[in-house]
Parts: C-alpha cells; sequence; structure tokens
C-alpha cells in the first residue's frame, strides 16, 4: 500500500485527493496503508463480500470510512461520481468474462441471436480493439463494463491492476521466467473459483475514448526487486532447493506479470 500510494504521488495529487472508492479492497490493508499516510482520506469500501467487508472495517477502525455491500454492476454512474479517484486491485479478472468467442462475429460474417455475442460484437466496433488471434478467443466483458462505469462516470483518477494475458519481462529475464504472452485472457484457477487475466490494450482503448491519458506498465515500477547475487542465482538458475526459492521466483515474475492502468481525466 505505501509503495503504490508513493508511486501515485508522481501523477495525482494523492495528499489533496480525499474523496477515493475501492472496489473489491480484499482485507483493507492497501486502504488502511493509504489512510496511514493521507489522514484527511475518507475512502468508501465496496465489496460484495460481508466476510472481507468486516475485515476491511477492522483494518480501518478509528478511520472515517464508509463500507457499503454491493454489487459493482448494481451500482450508477451518479453514485461514483462524486469520487476523485478509483481504485480496482486485482480484482478485475474476477469480473464476467466472455469465452470462447468465435472471432467471425468481430467482422460482422454472422449474426448471432446470443445476446453476450452481440454486445462483445458493439464493443469491438465503438472502441476500434485489435481483432484476437485464432477463431476463437476470450474477451474481458466484465473488465470493460466496469471501467466504462467509471470513465462515463467522470472519475478524475482511476487506478486498476490485475495479472495480464500480454505481460513482458525484460529481455534478461524473459526465458528465466518463462514468459509468453498470449494476447488472449487465460484462466486462473483458483479455490472455489476462476478468473481470467487481462488484455490491457483492450481497456486502454476504452480508456483514451473516454479522455483519458493512460499510463501502463508492470508491478517492477513501484515494487523494485534487488537483484543480488543470491536472488540471480535463485531467478536465473531454476533453483529448487528450497521452497522459499520458489516463493522468490513466483513473486519476481508476478512483478512482471501484473499490469497496471494509471488513467487521468483529461481537460
Amino acid at each position: 500500500g505505501e509503495a503504490l500510494y508513493r508511486f501515485l504521488s508522481r501523477y495525482i495529487p494523492m495528499d489533496d485527493t480525499t474523496r477515493i472508492v475501492e472496489i473489491g479492497g480484499g482485507y483493507g490493508n492497501l486502504m488502511a496503508e493509504f489512510a496511514r499516510l493521507n489522514p484527511r482520506l475518507r475512502p468508501v469500501m465496496v465489496d460484495i463480500a460481508p466476510v472481507l467487508l468486516e475485515a476491511q472495517r477492522k483494518a480501518l477502525a478509528g478511520k472515517d470510512a464508509d463500507f457499503l455491500e454491493a454489487d459493482l454492476f448494481s451500482l450508477d454512474r451518479g453514485f461514483f461520481s462524486r469520487f476523485q479517484l478509483a481504485i480496482l486491485n486485482e480484482n478485475c479478472g474476477d469480473f464476467p468474462t466472455a469465452c470462447d468467442v468465435p472471432a467471425d462475429i468481430i467482422d460482422g460474417q454472422e449474426d448471432f441471436s446470443d445476446e453476450t455475442l452481440r454486445e462483445v460484437a458493439a464493443l469491438f466496433k465503438h472502441y476500434g480493439l485489435e481483432k484476437p488471434a485464432g477463431d476463437r478467443f476470450n474477451f474481458n466483458l466484465g473488465a470493460v463494463r466496469a471501467l466504462e462505469l467509471l470513465c462515463g462516470a467522470g472519475v478524475k483518477y482511476i487506478y486498476l491492476s490485475e495479472h495480464s494475458c500480454e505481460a513482458k519481462a525484460p529481455a534478461e529475464l524473459a526465458e528465466a521466467l518463462g514468459m509468453v504472452p498470449t494476447g488472449n485472457p487465460e484462466p486462473i484457477a483458483l479455490k472455489g473459483h476462476v478468473e481470467y487475466t487481462l488484455r490491457f490494450s483492450h481497456l486502454e482503448k476504452v480508456a483514451v475514448r473516454y479522455g483519458y491519458s493512460v499510463l501502463r506498465g508492470p508491478y517492477a515500477d513501484f515494487l523494485e526487486a534487488d537483484f543480488t547475487p543470491e536472488i540471480n542465482f535463485i531467478v536465473r538458475g531454476g533453483s529448487t532447493r528450497k521452497d522459499e526459492h520458489e516463493i522468490i521466483r513466483q513473486f519476481i515474475g508476478d512483478l512482471y506479470k501484473y499490469e497496471y492502468l494509471v488513467l487521468r481525466k483529461e481537460g
């Protein structure tokens, strides 16, 4: 939380940003750090899970925070228009994903009766999204809907991050980390549910269409790893001698596999 706050402060007047909403705030640790660094902060936490809202209440105990149990998509633009900053940290992959979409719909070669397929085709046309490779693809429909909601509400600043299907590691680490961007959102099976990686280039197009400037990059931009000789050995040598080596490699890999967008409303 502190690392992200310091990073965002380079592009957003964080100390003067008090009206902030976090959607899907997990255990509340990120916002607790934000509130520690900015005592004037008045966060609103929106979450669909009562258990997590209770954890957020504990993390933000003593802070002037509000908590709302709600599905993001049940809220309207009027609700979000009062906020200066919206945070969606590592949760857009949990939103609905249109899977196994036939590529023919983009070119209008077929007339599909399915409402979701028609919506996907319309979004590709409206935003000029790049057509994916292959005959079929997955599409981050929920992430696009969420971004349309926030951008349409005119939220001045938006931060979102997630595991990316387009992420690339620096050339000197690409082979060691085994990162091959597919450009197609991929399923990640977790305990109790499946989430999907994001195609960030599509979200960029949506934001630009709404008049936002876009800053995009990997977590490594604000969580910098110190590549000591030991870390280099673990990452590049593929050591499996200790469980902690696998954890370190996973962590270093995630610094590049997770991407962020910082969006700023122009004008």
